[in-house]
């Protein structure tokens, strides 16, 4: 899907505030109602939009353990790195997880009560059979950076240009996978003085 100006911001406006009301979205980017919202359903239905959330401040609803857990699977065929990864969807502890490139095969965040329930959840993985044969655990100590911010300036700008404002993440599951190329308006877009670029 080819975005244009009023697209992009539509995704900034829900970056940032992804509660606004379909008429207050409009009236920030100055579009009818009507328009804006079929605009909305477009990028939800190209897949730009994948859903919406709450942020949760896991620190004030109850004691946790959030842990990465570097893994490899003992078989590299296509069929190992399948059943791997289908396994993963059934355990609700494990929030994230990322094939990687390199020395090790998957990357999992996994949050639970406490270190002990942790490790069973690991000895359960294990008895399982998903082909996990070695994992290294890092155990978050703090949280440094916890807010997930797109770089959305980054991705969607003329790489010749030195300069794009800045957009927040909130509340929006954004897919930027499914962008494909913008024009220079994404500064207009953006709300960025094109003089500086």
């Amino acid at each position: 899907m080819r975005l244009d100006d009023r697209d992009i911001q539509i995704l900034s406006v829900l970056t940032q505030d992804g509660r606004v009301t379909k008429a207050a979205l409009a009236d920030r980017i100055g579009l009818s109602p009507t328009s804006c919202w079929e605009r909305l359903k477009k990028l939800e239905k190209a897949g730009l939009i994948e859903g919406y959330g709450a942020r949760i401040n896991l620190k004030k609803l109850a004691p946790h353990v959030t842990v990465f857990v570097a893994a490899e699977i003992a078989d590299h065929t296509a069929a190992s790195f399948r059943a791997f990864e289908a396994a993963m969807q059934n355990y609700d502890e494990v929030v994230a997880c990322w094939a990687l490139g390199g020395g090790f095969d998957y990357l999992l965040q996994i949050v639970t009560r406490d270190i002990d329930t942790y490790q069973r959840l690991i000895d359960e993985m294990l008895d399982a059979s998903i082909g996990m044969s070695r994992y290294f655990t890092y155990i978050v100590t703090k949280s440094v950076k916890g807010q997930m911010r797109l770089p959305i300036d980054m991705l969607f700008c003329d790489q010749q240009n030195s300069w794009c404002a800045p957009i927040g993440w909130s509340g929006l599951i954004f897919s930027a996978s499914s962008v494909s190329g913008l024009s220079e308006r994404c500064f207009l877009a953006l709300g960025a003085d094109s003089s500086r670029v």
